[in-house]
């Protein structure tokens, strides 16, 4: 190999490396709990359920903003899960709704709201038994 081609390739190679670690760097670890994937700081539970034995929807609040976040019970393989929120207007219809579904290791989410003051509908799904289960909570955590 001629020494234009060796520093050339060298060149190119240099740059497609730093290029991947500029890419990659930037990618977040997942989070290690629901209160971690919410942002933590003084996010705090306020409420869950249980989709059978597969994952549980959190509900965390920080005073002003509601997070859920739908936590497989043994994360994994990458399988459909869903979290999903949104606030009730003074009409009673919901509005700022907000989802995360798609396939995935260890949870969906988080999605939020802010709703001082205000009920919201919050819940999520996941596989289970086989069959795609959702569960939603209906008007709550109204204040």
């Amino acid at each position: 190999m001629s020494k234009l081609r060796k520093s050339l390739f060298l060149t190119i190679t240099a740059a497609v490396v730093l290029a991947t670690a500029a890419l990659t760097s930037g990618v977040a670890a997942a989070a290690s709990s629901p209160i971690a994937a919410c942002g933590g700081g003084s996010y705090h539970e306020i409420d869950q359920h249980r989709l059978g034995s597969v994952a549980t929807i959190h509900l965390l609040y920080n005073g002003s903003t509601n997070c859920v976040v739908t936590w497989k019970t043994n994360p994994g393989s990458a399988s459909h899960l869903l979290a999903t929120i949104a606030k009730q207007d003074s009409d009673g219809s919901f509005r700022d709704y907000r989802y995360d579904d798609g396939n995935y290791s260890t949870y969906a989410g988080p999605v939020k709201v802010s709703a001082a003051n205000t009920c919201i509908d919050w819940g999520g799904g996941a596989v289970v038994s086989g069959v795609w289960n959702v569960w939603m909570s209906g008007p709550s955590h109204c204040g």
